[in-house]
């Protein structure tokens, strides 16, 4: 079953109305900017997976770097053909950004062969940190590597980077987002289903003839996005990465077959009011979520979507806190309606005063 294919039944199965399954899936005509409640921040070339971060009262986005291709939409991600990172920088929310050069190519990473998708940064003493997932050289039942999880340093936020000569030791699947909290400590979340292969970890090692989806248990709890803490080098794990566990109000795991609620990749985690918000993609449902928890280890509570679908199959995300408001950098389609040519947005990230965040809808009624 292709994507296409798949959007349509889920559509059905998960009550997503019309307008909404029409936003999923590519269009045949230039989409109207006056449908979005956000625009692009460039056009100069196509960007996806924002991770935004205010370096030295500036914002810095560490996108992925969508690329033209001829290979068709598959549940590989064969489609997000990207080869490299270009940073993103802005004086504030709103202002000119500056798109600035390569900072890393594929190329330039001696273990991998192909894909860098979705990257994060940090800065610590002095150094700016890019964390990269690609594939590595070996070949699975697709005749494809592994995704594995990389790291390059620089002491400019913009790059270049240069990457390490190995991937992180313990680190896999893809999606890394580091958080740093108050006492100093860094915490690396990662993973990501279907193209992502974290089904294929299931028992702590690869397997290269795995699924191509998922574990297949709908009935059993969902697998869950990984995190350990890191090294003070933050270029290594201080410990065996544990699951990042997400419960539902009875306090039971989310289940596999809960596509709504269920992790599917796009970990991002922080901080309000001494709560931690772990936030993440349904993949094939194209929701963004949210759960809470006491500490950065989890468990943490489901409490509901915060983006609903965007035009475009992926979504995926961070969230900041700049100019004494918070923000959530996202990514859809508009310009060129075709899942894997994407570009970034930014809006307003609203709270509750219990706490929860205010749903917002991509797309204007």
């Amino acid at each position: 079953m292709t994507k296409g294919m798949y959007i349509a039944a889920l559509c059905g199965m998960a009550g997503i109305g019309l307008a909404a399954t029409t936003a999923l899936v590519a269009q045949d005509k230039p989409a109207d900017a006056k449908r979005f409640l956000s625009q692009p921040l460039v056009k100069s070339i196509y960007t996806a997976d924002p991770s935004a971060h205010v370096f030295a009262g500036k914002i810095y986005v560490y996108p992925s770097h969508d690329v033209p291709t001829a290979i068709a939409d598959d549940d590989l991600g064969n489609e997000y053909a990207m080869h490299d990172y270009r940073v993103l920088k802005m004086d504030r929310i709103g202002a000119p950004v500056t798109v600035g050069p390569v900072a890393l190519d594929v190329k330039q990473v001696p273990w991998a062969s192909q894909q860098m998708w979705a990257p994060d940064a940090a800065y610590k003493n002095g150094t700016y940190y890019l964390y990269f997932p690609a594939r590595d050289k070996t070949k699975d039942k697709n005749g494809l590597g592994k995704f594995m999880i990389g790291v390059a340093t620089s002491k400019n936020p913009m790059g270049p980077f240069k990457a390490d000569p190995k991937p992180i030791a313990g680190a896999f699947s893809m999606d890394p987002a580091v958080f740093t909290d108050a006492d100093g400590k860094s915490y690396m979340y990662f993973g990501g289903i279907w193209g992502g292969q974290l089904q294929r970890w299931k028992n702590g090692t690869f397997d290269p003839n795995g699924s191509d989806t998922d574990l297949l248990q709908d009935g059993q709890p969902a697998l869950t996005g990984k995190v350990a803490r890191m090294n003070p080098d933050m270029k290594s794990l201080a410990e065996t990465p544990r699951d990042a566990v997400i419960l539902d109000a009875n306090g039971k795991p989310i289940l596999g077959g809960d596509h709504e609620k269920r992790f599917f990749e796009a970990s991002w985690m922080f901080k309000r009011g001494g709560q931690y918000y772990y936030t993440y993609s349904t993949g094939d449902t194209h929701f963004l979520n949210y759960a809470t928890g006491t500490n950065p280890y989890g468990p943490f509570t489901y409490r509901g979507h915060f983006l609903l679908p965007v035009q475009g199959w992926t979504t995926h995300h961070s969230i900041i806190q700049t100019g004494g408001k918070w923000w959530l950098f996202y990514a859809d389609t508009q310009l060129s309606n075709k899942n894997h040519l994407r570009n970034v947005k930014v809006t307003e990230l609203h709270f509750n005063n219990d706490g929860t965040i205010q749903t917002i809808d991509p797309l204007v009624k």
